[in-house]
């Protein structure tokens, strides 16, 4: 949170304060509470376009997506980027951060046209203001990938994605966790269209990349395990992917816990695989 810059804000700030440890805390109603009450009073006392009353609507909002409280969200969210665009301007940074975060809402309720649009806005904006081999420029690139790739249009997505992937790996490194996203985002667009031998290339670079950088019981080493141990079920390799999976599930119900869902998830894909194989064999 910003450091409050008048006596009104400091009065408000260590409400902001209580309220953000409650939402780190996953207390999402207490915190809704207490951001609603700042919000409110902020708007009265400061404007309802003042920065520090548009970081708290900010906030909200993001109880509110901790929710899923998708409507209410983004409700908010436009108000934050409508009133950012004519006090900061259309390239100001706090403004493209209200439409990344407005994109994301758009996302999450499968808007995928609305999510575009905005996505397309920010990375135009990012390549003039910031470069087009900036970080966040990249991210927002990558994020459009995104996009383009949960409507199913591979061809469009696989294009950003290497462009993606290339510049990460010339900036970054070829062994930086960015890098390594980009990587496994091209794999998955490649397993999307059942194109699977280049896929498990990448997954395997991924995977013995993350083990050696991040660990072997990293959650992203993790995932990377899990996405070529499916790779390799659908080529046929059912004894590897058999033995990867065994591995990934063992390491994740040691590191999250055996009830944590995504343990859940990968052990009754294990059980299946494992009956389907004493099936054939019997």
């Amino acid at each position: 949170m910003e450091s409050p810059d008048s006596e009104a804000e400091d009065g408000h700030s260590s409400i902001a304060n209580l309220a953000a440890n409650f939402c780190n805390q996953g207390r999402w109603e207490e915190a809704e509470e207490l951001q609603v009450q700042v919000m409110e009073t902020s708007m009265i006392t400061l404007g309802e376009d003042h920065p520090f009353t548009l970081l708290n609507i900010a906030n909200l909002a993001s109880t509110y997506t901790n929710q899923g409280r998708w409507k209410e969200t983004e409700q908010l969210e436009v108000l934050v980027m409508e009133t950012r665009k004519t006090q900061l301007g259309v390239d100001h940074p706090d403004t493209l951060t209200s439409m990344a975060n407005l994109a994301v809402t758009f996302w999450s309720q499968g808007l995928w046209a609305e999510a575009e649009q905005l996505q397309v806005q920010m990375m135009e904006k990012r390549k003039i203001t910031l470069g087009k081999d900036h970080p966040d420029t990249l991210t927002s690139i990558a994020n459009l990938a995104v996009t383009l790739w949960n409507q199913g249009r591979w061809e469009e997505a696989e294009k950003i994605e290497v462009q993606v992937m290339e510049t990460r790996k010339t900036k970054l490194g070829a062994d930086h966790p960015d890098t390594l996203t980009s990587i496994a985002n091209l794999a998955s667009t490649y397993w999307d269209q059942s194109r699977f031998e280049e896929a498990e290339h990448l997954f395997v670079q991924v995977v013995e990349t993350s083990k050696t950088k991040l660990g072997e019981d990293h959650p992203s080493t993790l995932t990377s395990m899990t996405n070529l141990a499916f790779t390799w079920k659908s080529i046929g390799r059912n004894a590897n992917a058999i033995a990867l999976l065994r591995d990934c599930v063992a390491k994740q119900q040691r590191v999250i816990g055996p009830d944590h869902p995504e343990t859940l998830a990968k052990s009754s894909a294990l059980r299946e695989w494992e009956t389907a194989e004493l099936n054939i064999c019997a």
